[in-house]
């Protein structure tokens, strides 16, 4: 069936917002500001980019408060409203306290390793949530999917020896941070899978509406960190990590200054906030619109948006491996998700895939 013109706008959104988030966070971890001491640094703090982010989550709830005053005001319904407002907000929290670890983890990654690689290493949380959900949700994985698994874990391997044989030359952290990062990329995707787990076995039942969800989740996550910001100010970091004024694992107030002293900087964090709203917005309109699958295609595009941009303005140097990796990749989230049928006849009950949870749920950071 064809796409309506909404739908078609609902993709490019969702397409377009979802690539400026990773490219913006990248963009601000590439841009030079003098910090609170006076000195000139490249801005690397992943903790202040994550409370942007839960910033922009918050923006979801707002949004949706607002139409639902719309609708009770006018007497009408909107999809983005539907579903039950009987339950405690609190059943969220364990979800951001796992949004907070991965997220914040993301963007330590993100500091060290491309953002294509960022991007492409995402895809790795399908694998982690049907391991977790066969263990805890007592699901089982159709062969089908198991191949597509293997194919997508073949796919990040090509993708990680590459970041690891290859280094650009105008990396200075050299080779062993680039394969930090996408180690630390890989730990936050495993985190992020006991998210979306958790919110399949205690939160779905309830009916909650997504923006709604995403919008307390991003209120419980702003709330925790902001107090974390305050301990982290005073913590020492190792090398590698202590690149702000006071060499503690956050200086927040190093990084607000910064922020202030450059407005290309400001423009990069306010592309993160907008962008993450825009895109939870469209993700969650896409799902209901069309499917989840259709989401994870986006998602797909987006990839390879982000990809093509960094090639473009030269944060990376092309090597063909990722090509390939990538390529597998998609290959194999084609094949989980039953894009490409590996029968031509299958059972009836072989038709919508096992896991899909985290197609309603990938997001950013």
């Amino acid at each position: 069936m064809a796409w309506t013109g909404y739908q078609k706008f609902l993709a490019l959104v969702m397409v377009v917002t979802g690539s400026i988030n990773t490219l913006s966070t990248k963009w601000a971890d590439n841009i030079d500001s003098k910090g609170s001491d006076g000195i000139v640094r490249t801005f690397q703090h992943p903790f202040l980019q994550a409370l942007f982010m839960f910033f922009g989550e918050m923006m979801c709830l707002w949004t949706f408060k607002l139409v639902y005053w719309w609708n009770r005001r006018s007497g009408t319904e909107s999809q983005l409203t539907q579903g039950s407002q009987d339950f405690n907000p609190f059943i969220l929290m364990p979800a951001a306290m796992f949004d907070l670890i991965g997220t914040s983890i993301i963007y330590i990654g993100l500091t060290l390793t491309y953002a294509s690689s960022f991007q492409m290493f995402r895809g790795s949380i399908i694998v982690f949530v049907a391991l977790f959900s066969t263990i805890l949700l007592d699901r089982v994985i159709k062969r089908r999917e198991w191949f597509g698994i293997s194919q997508l874990i073949l796919g990040l391997i090509i993708i990680g020896a590459t970041d690891a044989i290859y280094q650009s030359p105008d990396d200075s952290k050299g080779r062993n941070s680039m394969i930090t990062g996408d180690l630390l990329i890989i730990l936050a995707q495993i985190i992020l899978a006991c998210q979306m787990v958790y919110e399949e076995k205690f939160v779905s039942g309830l009916n909650i509406p997504p923006l709604q969800a995403v919008g307390w989740e991003g209120v419980f996550g702003f709330s925790m960190l902001s107090v974390l910001l305050v301990i982290f100010y005073f913590i020492p970091a190792p090398p590698h990590f202590d690149n702000n004024a006071r060499h503690t694992v956050e200086d927040f107030i190093d990084g607000l200054v910064q922020i202030g002293n450059n407005s290309f900087l400001l423009l990069a964090i306010m592309g993160t906030v907008v962008s993450i709203a825009f895109y939870n917005f469209a993700g969650i309109s896409v799902t209901k619109e069309m499917s989840a699958t259709t989401r994870m295609v986006l998602d797909s595009v987006r990839t390879l948006v982000i990809w093509m941009v960094s090639l473009g303005v030269k944060w990376q140097v092309f090597h063909w491996q990722h090509l390939i990796g990538f390529a597998i990749l998609i290959f194999g989230m084609a094949v989980y998700y039953d894009i490409i049928p590996m029968n031509s006849r299958r059972p009836a009950d072989d038709e919508t895939p096992v896991v899909n949870s985290e197609a309603d749920r990938l997001e950013e950071a």
